[in-house]
């Protein structure tokens, strides 16, 4: 993803970051030149997120809001960038307000973990669920337990087509994470290499396997639309 981002020309633009947590896009996107706007709910976070900015010297709106119901004016930005929030969320009222505040052709950026329903079935299979994975879980996540929210939930691909649907032209998707995360720790790189190369492999059945996917497109909207 920020590969991606390093290669985009965002200097002046108007970014947001949906769900920015800690802040640590805002804080990369700010670097890149552009002009970040980013919220979160936790008043927590955006504390972390405010400090550490500051501490950088760099200028960044922080908000406390829900994704479902945001404070911008119509039409206000040129990116958008969503990662590991949209599977908090509720997914349409999101996207009609992601759609709302993005400029018309601006571009959205989505970094999320996913799992295919035919994936997720294996998943809670008696046999993985009982046996397999809490000796995995011991695996990837050492004696303690990973941190899961009460809203958290891993996204579909029915999800991914209510995102997508008011998307226009998608400028790329790529799948990762087949085995790391799940049977492989993400701290081995070498590993995590080669998890995306065996991805790359079964391209054709990519969207089947994965546990997280990155995707571009632009936000389609009448091209007369201007901000308020």
């Amino acid at each position: 993803m920020y590969e991606y981002l390093v290669n985009c020309d965002l200097k002046d633009k108007r970014v947001l970051v949906v769900g920015c947590g800690f802040g640590d896009d805002a804080l990369r996107l700010a670097k890149l030149g552009a002009k970040v706007s980013a919220f979160d709910l936790s008043p927590d976070s955006l504390q972390i997120a405010k400090a550490l900015a500051l501490r950088e010297g760099l200028e960044i709106a922080f908000e406390e809001m829900p994704a479902e119901k945001m404070s911008y004016k119509d039409n206000s930005f040129d990116f958008i960038l969503a990662r590991d929030i949209l599977h908090h969320v509720d997914i349409p009222n999101t996207m009609s307000e992601i759609v709302r505040v993005a400029k018309p052709d601006a571009i959205f950026l989505v970094n999320e973990i996913y799992s295919h329903s035919l994936t997720d079935k294996i998943r809670h299979s008696v046999l993985v669920e009982k046996v397999l994975y809490p000796k995995m879980r011991r695996l990837i996540y050492g004696p303690g337990k990973p941190y899961i929210t009460e809203d958290e939930r891993k996204l579909s691909e029915s999800d991914l087509k209510q995102i997508m649907t008011p998307l226009q032209a998608c400028l790329f998707t790529k799948y990762f994470n087949f085995l790391v995360t799940r049977v492989i720790p993400d701290r081995y790189e070498t590993l995590a290499q080669l998890d995306r190369v065996l991805l790359c492999i079964l391209h054709p059945i990519g969207h089947l396997l994965a546990g997280r996917v990155l995707f571009s497109a632009r936000i389609s909207k009448p091209t007369g639309s201007s901000a308020q």
